[in-house]
């Protein structure tokens, strides 16, 4: 697994790497460094000063953006000022802090017309630790959907329920009914700390229990303060019994957002500052073995360690991982997160709002689609910033790396035991739309039984709490919709992902979620046709940003053109190494003749690795000299 390049001159190269390979049988492991090619599209590693962006650190001047953020009164104008006018869309200073509130100004791209107004439509994005969604507000959000939405709501990649169609001036209902219902949009986007994610799975055994009371910890200890006063005022007038609880625990750690180098300057906002992240900020908690949450995708990653009473003991950490890039923009590149070392279940807190306020203060605020903590970390070095965070922000130990097992891409499909007495039962849903009959009975199930709801980041549905004397009753009720046995996917669906893509994406170029069946389907069908009966990791996202993480896929379709994708090949099955890209252009008419040799060789060569394996075994060489000439 690449995590940095060092160009050594003379066409060496050095490049860290770190665990689950397929030959390293304790999963994540601590750093190690051997010699190797230099990735595909990654540029060599630049250390020390020469890495330096221009950022809060460097005192450098304000973009319009930055200064938009300064001026803004916490994230409030001008959004408040528009919130109130009968336009039927947001200016663009506006659309920038609407997404610090948990939506995005979309328009119906299907529904333009020459010399007409466009189909102005919001999107908005629970805030929903670990993908829990209480029944109380399931059944708001699906009511809001079927009366000021498109009809649907829809299951992301990072454990929060979409919700579409929304216009300009149903807006503050559906936000105020949402935080009346005891959920939340707020910094569900923007440049801030977006939805943390955590096994959904509701085991009570191990350290899962810990996983998630630590999730739910850091989102609120990553809440912003001040803004979070702005949210209240738009959106429930101000109401202040809707403010975010926290625990005992971060109550005591954000106190010390006032001090040492975590402190912005801003009373108001200590963690943060007037002018909030660079970019968008993403963090992820797990348990040993479990890589259900895509772990080094994630700007920090933590696996969660606990001792056997189920308390916390500590955290493996990992930092620096992201997947948004940009064609043909070389600067930006797909990333996985480099160990950072291990830290005491006392400090964890601490550490995370520290990793967050140095990338406050030297991430790049001049170049957005080179602002995330991911280039910070390439263009400075590892080293820089542990000695950087462990010199100016966190005064605590940081040690070696506990040992993990080997990790897996664990979904929870089909019926658990949850405790002594309750079940749960983990529903697939392809590309996590949930419309039509499915969500109608779906809502039927949480209001009879007063069912809670935990999304997955593979966008499937789990449904919780259901008491033994319910499961009958559950079971027959699925069946009804005609899923009889919820733990059975066909070969290449489980566990595929996908966009939401066009027609409401403004940066979509192609489709995605809407492609994603009868691209399975036809792949399904020439892998049978092949006699190959293993399956494939697939991700198709309609462009770069990457939001359905298509750079750790065994195949990777990511949007480049009408009908066309870059191809990317050699992730794998437990999300532990980055793919490359193989073809910038791939006509999705000539998928099945350009993947054919690929796939042949794969199952002539008995299939018992895993497709990716095949791929990275072979080389890039060999690949290319298989694949069709651009």
């Amino acid at each position: 697994m690449r995590f940095a390049t060092v160009d050594l001159g003379k066409g060496a190269t050095v490049t860290v790497t770190a665990g689950l390979t397929s030959d390293s049988p304790d999963g994540l492991q601590q750093a190690q460094i051997r010699a190797t090619r230099t990735p595909v599209g990654v540029p060599p590693l630049v250390v020390g000063d020469q890495g330096a962006f221009a950022s809060l650190a460097s005192g450098s001047e304000r973009t319009k953006f930055e200064q938009l953020k300064a001026d803004s009164g916490y994230l409030k104008e001008p959004l408040a000022t528009e919130l109130a006018n009968d336009a039927h869309h947001f200016t663009d200073g506006a659309v920038q802090l609407l997404k610090f509130h948990g939506s995005y100004q979309q328009d119906n791209r299907e529904n333009r017309q020459k010399g007409k107004d466009k189909d102005w439509q919001m999107m908005l994005r629970l805030r929903s630790p670990g993908g829990r969604i209480p029944a109380s507000l399931f059944l708001a959000m699906d009511d809001l959907a079927d009366r000021l939405g498109n009809g649907t709501l829809r299951a992301t990649t990072r454990q929060a329920f979409q919700m579409h169609g929304v216009r300009k001036g149903n807006l503050k209902e559906v936000i105020g009914t949402i935080v009346r219902s005891m959920g939340s949009t707020l910094a569900a986007c923007g440049d801030i700390n977006r939805n943390v994610m955590a096994p959904a799975a509701p085991f009570e055994t191990g350290a899962y229990p810990a996983a998630r009371r630590l999730a739910d910890d850091i989102a609120d200890l990553l809440a912003p303060t001040a803004a979070e006063g702005s949210y209240l005022d738009l959106w429930v007038d101000g109401e202040l019994s809707y403010r975010i609880k926290p625990s005992a625990p971060v109550k005591k750690v954000r106190k010390r957002q006032l001090e040492g180098g975590v402190f912005s300057g801003d009373v108001n906002e200590p963690l943060y500052g007037s002018t909030y992240l660079p970019r968008k900020f993403k963090v992820a908690v797990t348990v040993p073995g479990d890589n259900s949450v895509d772990l080094l995708t994630q700007d920090i990653g933590l696996v969660a360690f606990a001792y056997p009473n189920g308390k916390l003991r500590g955290c493996n950490v990992y930092v620096g991982g992201g997947m948004g890039r940009t064609h043909n923009k070389e600067e930006t590149f797909a990333r996985t997160a480099d160990p950072l070392g291990y830290v005491a279940a006392e400090h964890v807190l601490d550490l995370v709002q520290a990793i967050a306020a140095v990338q406050r203060d030297h991430g790049d605020r001049q170049q957005r689609r080179h602002s995330r903590m991911k280039y910070l970390i390439h263009g400075r070095g590892i080293a820089w910033f542990k000695t950087e965070l462990t010199g100016r922000y966190f005064q605590h130990p940081l040690k070696a790396l506990q040992k993990e097992p080997t990790n897996k891409l664990l979904d929870y499909l089909g019926w658990h035991r949850q405790g002594q007495s309750t079940w749960f039962v983990g529903l697939p849903v392809l590309s996590g739309r949930v419309s039509g009959a499915f969500k109608a009975g779906l809502r039927q199930m949480v209001d009879t039984y007063q069912l809670e709801i935990r999304l997955t980041p593979n966008q499937d549905l789990l449904l919780c709490n259901i008491g033994t004397s319910q499961k009958a009753s559950v079971r027959a009720a699925l069946a009804a919709l005609g899923i009889d046995n919820p733990g059975e996917t066909s070969l290449l669906a489980r566990h595929a992902l996908a966009c939401p893509a066009l027609p409401l994406c403004g940066l979509a170029v192609t489709e995605a979620e809407r492609g994603l069946p009868a691209i399975l389907e036809r792949l399904e069908s020439q892998l049978r046709q092949l006699q190959i009966e293993r399956s494939i990791l697939v991700r198709v996202t309609g462009c770069p940003n990457g939001c359905a993480r298509p750079y750790m896929a065994e195949l990777g379709l990511v949007g480049s053109g009408p009908n066309q994708y870059q191809l990317w090949l050699g992730g794998t099955p437990n999300l532990s190494r980055l793919a490359e890209p193989y073809l910038e252009r791939l006509n999705l008419d000539a998928l099945e003749t350009t993947l054919e040799p690929l796939l042949r060789g794969w199952g002539e060569a008995g299939g018992r690795g895993s497709f990716g394996d095949h791929i990275n075994s072979l080389g890039r060489e060999a690949v290319l000299a298989l694949l069709p000439k651009e």
